[in-house]
């Protein structure tokens, strides 16, 4: 149904009206390349559309500016680290208190007690540990787990993304576990660290379990990072019965799934996990992040947590749980991520996906638009049950040209995917152009 010359030759003129936008971030990129290995400082930021990344200025709420004067709806919100919206005062306000009076000291601050607090409060679990990002918090979980059990492989889903951890870059080939493509320089074969199961597959996952040498089910209550993939009806009652027949752990990864409610899936949706881990938008900007656990497995880590060697654990890091990143989620999570701004964020959300699917039923393509909470995104296929499905439907010229006629025009999407997050900040005029700017690159596509 798509002419790919002709999406070739959109994708050109769009490119070349990038160019023509941004000769301040083309000047800057030009010399990041004498310094920064592919001229950014993170190597994902060479995934944004364009001849070279934009470089950006300034952003507020939800709007962005970058460094040639251009302002965006952003819809990217950081990939969910500024899910809150951009330069909240309150966060401002609290970390520039927190600077002046010192930042770090290796000792708690009275802000730890209330996050501890709050975060109980809203996602159940009565006990926390503090982390710099999900990725070392999902890190330190997993060698929990693994010290409590005496087992020694962990479980992901098939085509998951659980931020930089060895032991989750992997995927199925068939019946055998392979690194993730793209996975550079594994430590160790992650056949050996790591079962792999699909998405949505209660069977398979009874009987990988049954095999009794997993120490925890590491998992987001509904995949997002290759795509948003929703549970079954059921689904997530039957993981919760198999683990815990198999005496595996489980542990909820709500760093992007946090979209769904101020305590993420786990409170929406009545989860019953024995760890949960979030991270990114808990400190409105600030690296942060925290894992929370039952009573019982707090009670069954308390001893090695007061031993004297707690220090070369595997678990901890000199800057974690600093005074600034406690002043800031405290100050993030008092007066952002309520229940009060997820009223006015996931109608937003509602929005888009009715307009986006409106396009696609209007023009009859075979396409659908998905919807956690307030993040909503669009596929070029039907529903996928499971990673591998949606793996296999990336279609990356055509998320491309997609990304690139949004950037053009004001829209600035996730690069991954085709994800959108809205906030409180957001507007319905910001949808509706999202909605108009959609439509018009369908109606080229098609013409």
């Amino acid at each position: 149904m798509i002419d790919r010359s002709r999406l070739a030759a959109l994708r050109a003129a769009e490119e070349d009206r990038f160019v023509r936008d941004h000769p301040r971030s083309a000047e800057l990129a030009a010399r990041a390349g004498h310094s920064l290995l592919a001229g950014v400082p993170m190597p994902w930021m060479t995934r944004w559309p364009g001849a070279f990344p934009v470089f950006f200025d300034h952003a507020s709420g939800a709007r962005l500016t970058d460094v040639d004067g251009r302002e965006y709806a952003d819809l990217c919100l950081g990939d969910t680290g500024a899910m809150t919206g951009h330069a909240l005062p309150a966060v401002t306000a609290a970390v520039e208190e927190r600077a002046r009076a010192g930042i770090t000291a290796m000792l708690p601050s009275p802000d730890a007690v209330w996050v501890g607090e709050e975060l109980g409060k809203r996602f159940g679990l009565p006990r926390w540990q503090m982390a710099m990002s999900a990725t070392d918090a999902n890190r330190f979980v997993l060698r929990f787990a693994r010290h409590l059990t005496g087992r020694p492989r962990i479980a992901v889903m098939d085509w998951c993304y659980h931020g930089t951890v060895d032991e989750t870059l992997a995927v199925l080939d068939g019946d055998r576990v392979v690194p993730r493509p793209g996975a550079l320089g594994p430590q160790v074969d992650v056949a050996e660290t790591t079962a792999v199961v699909p998405f949505n597959d209660v069977d398979a996952l009874d009987r990988r379990l049954a095999a009794g040498d997993v120490a925890c089910l590491l998992m987001e209550p509904a995949l997002t990072n290759i795509g948003i993939v929703l549970p079954d009806e059921g689904y997530l009652a039957a993981v919760r019965e198999v683990t815990r027949r198999h005496g595996v752990l489980l542990v909820i990864d709500e760093t992007h799934t946090l979209c769904a409610g101020p305590g993420g899936c786990t409170a929406a949706w009545g989860l019953e996990p024995d760890l949960v881990v979030v991270g990114k938008p808990i400190g409105g900007g600030i690296p942060v992040a925290a894992y929370g656990m039952t009573a019982e497995v707090a009670d069954r880590l308390l001893k090695p947590m007061l031993e004297a060697e707690v220090d070369v654990s595997g678990v901890g890091g000199t800057l974690t749980g600093n005074a600034l990143a406690m002043a800031a989620v405290r100050a993030t999570l008092s007066t952002a991520l309520r229940a009060e701004d997820f009223a006015v964020a996931v109608p937003l959300a509602e929005r888009f996906t009715d307009g986006v699917a409106g396009v696609i039923a209007r023009h009859g393509l075979p396409w659908h638009v998905q919807r956690l909470g307030c993040r909503a995104e669009y596929w070029f296929c039907p529903p996928p049950r499971n990673g591998a499905e949606a793996a296999a439907a990336v279609d990356e010229e055509l998320e491309g040209f997609f990304h690139l006629w949004a950037l053009n025009r004001g829209i600035l999407l996730t690069p991954f995917h085709n994800m959108a997050l809205f906030s409180p900040h957001h507007t319905a005029a910001d949808v509706d152009r999202h909605t108009e700017v959609f439509a018009a690159a369908v109606e080229e596509l098609l013409a």
